[in-house]
């Protein structure tokens, strides 16, 4: 699944440069902003009643892990022990908001201080959500797929339409990728084809 992942973000981020290693995009920024976004849709704030929006937080933990995939096949250090670790993750049973807010928040702190990616919270991020391996490759091929769809229809350019019908592009795929469960070896192209359909239909 590791290699498969890594096979789909190297493809995804040779459209946005064909020579994306070398161009020292800061990735480690990305996920610190990425860990902002997750904590607002998970809910931090003590002073309001706030539900956690799961689909969504998962959906951005996912868009770091693209970052951080990113970042270890620069660096070279995309290895088995890597596949082993996210592998081994054991998610706990039931969700835990703190522990969970407190790995986003140590991941982050690790982006800033050494510009760079940390496995460690980020596995404790997957195993108090809860998420496990399978779950993360699910739904970074879904992700993975959206992220391609976008860069087709203008995403760099300022063209594509976030909004589809009032809601969000993540939305939309959450939705189908529960319709699309079913055949998950035919999924990136029923997605992609189904993502077409609605966008077409909304813009």
């Amino acid at each position: 699944m590791l290699g498969a992942m890594a096979d789909m973000q190297a493809h995804h981020n040779s459209q946005v440069h064909p020579q994306w290693p070398s161009q020292g995009y800061p990735y480690y920024r990305a996920i610190w902003v990425e860990c902002a976004e997750m904590l607002d849709h998970y809910g931090w704030k003590w002073w309001k009643k706030q539900t956690p929006d799961l689909d969504q937080v998962k959906l951005e933990l996912v868009d770091i892990w693209h970052f951080a995939l990113s970042e270890l096949m620069r660096a070279e250090q995309l290895d088995d022990a890597i596949a082993l670790a996210l592998g081994g993750v054991e998610p706990v049973a039931q969700s835990d908001p703190e522990a969970f807010r407190e790995a986003i928040e140590a991941l982050a702190l690790a982006c800033l201080q050494q510009r760079s990616f940390e496995l460690a919270p980020f596995l404790q991020a997957m195993r108090t959500l809860p998420m496990d391996f399978a779950e993360l490759y699910g739904l970074y091929v879904g992700k993975n797929v959206l992220n391609q769809f976008r860069q087709n229809n203008g995403y760099r350019s300022g063209e594509y339409v976030k909004l589809w019908a009032g809601r969000e592009d993540n939305e939309h795929l959450v939705e189908l990728l529960d319709a699309l469960a079913d055949d998950p070896a035919q999924l990136p192209e029923r997605l992609y084809a189904a993502l077409n359909e609605r966008y077409t239909a909304s813009t």
